[in-house]
């Protein structure tokens, strides 16, 4: 007993609260320089990364032969878009340096046996967020768009034309808000997994709440994606395939019950 308890310390040394202090504000430096170095250079490449996330737009009315070209409204619209990607960018970018500056400040106040409990899920976070961002990108995107644009028509009200000329403003904020929500949602196992870690939840309860939980999942990609059938059915179903991964998990994790 004695021996387990050796093993399983905190590594922190005894601070008085202003060197915590001093440490918490070299974390925020780091992290704050990190943001602006990645945020000047994605600006940089801004007008590169948002020809990437018009890609699937440009595809899509290419194929229907319609006119490839997106306008602004406003003298400074085009501007505060470029600023906008920049800032998503550099946010993406940056998240591994941020997040690593926050473990080190919080690490050595945990113990070693927290530290190897936590280490998973810090790790399956941004990759958890990745393949959500990706399905945003590569399948609703499309399927969303090609939808959207299958409304032009060249014979329209009084036989004038309805062309799709998109704003770059509002495609960049939808495209942002689809793949930040597709992101978060994909954090669905890492949320549960954690919860059954610490007893919070455990997998009975996960398999008896089932129906339940399907319904929340429409609900909630009625709240986070557009208010479309497509998207929010995009949404809907890769959270329902990651809530019964999350029953998995939480069986794998979960407390076992002690022995008589």
């Amino acid at each position: 007993m004695a021996s387990s308890e050796t093993e399983d310390q905190i590594d922190d040394k005894p601070m008085p609260l202003l060197e915590h202090l001093i440490e918490l504000r070299s974390r925020l430096l780091w992290s704050m320089a990190a943001f602006l170095v990645c945020f000047f250079l994605c600006y940089y490449f801004s007008e590169n990364i948002f020809s990437f996330l018009a890609r699937p737009l440009d595809d899509v009315l290419k194929a229907q032969g319609g006119g490839q070209r997106m306008i602004y409204t406003h003298l400074t619209e085009a501007f505060f878009t470029y600023i906008k990607v920049a800032f998503f960018g550099a946010a993406c970018i940056s998240f591994p340096v941020i997040a690593s500056q926050v473990w080190l400040f919080v690490a050595p106040g945990l113990y070693r046996s927290e530290k190897k409990a936590f280490a998973p899920f810090l790790l399956a976070t941004p990759i958890l967020f990745i393949l959500g961002a990706s399905l945003a990108y590569y399948f609703i995107f499309p399927v969303a768009w090609k939808f959207f644009a299958s409304f032009q028509s060249s014979n329209g009200a009084g036989g004038l034309p309805i062309e799709l000329e998109p704003k770059v403003g509002e495609y960049l904020d939808l495209v942002m808000k689809l793949i930040f929500a597709f992101g978060v949602a994909f954090q669905l196992p890492v949320a549960l997994s954690l919860m059954a870690k610490v007893g919070i939840i455990n997998s009975a309860g996960l398999k008896k709440y089932r129906r339940y939980a399907y319904v929340g999942m429409f609900v909630i990609a009625a709240v986070l994606a557009p208010p479309d059938v497509i998207t929010q059915i995009g949404l809907a179903v890769p959270l329902i395939g990651l809530y019964e991964l999350s029953i998995i998990a939480a069986k794998i994790v979960e407390p076992k019950p002690r022995e008589e």
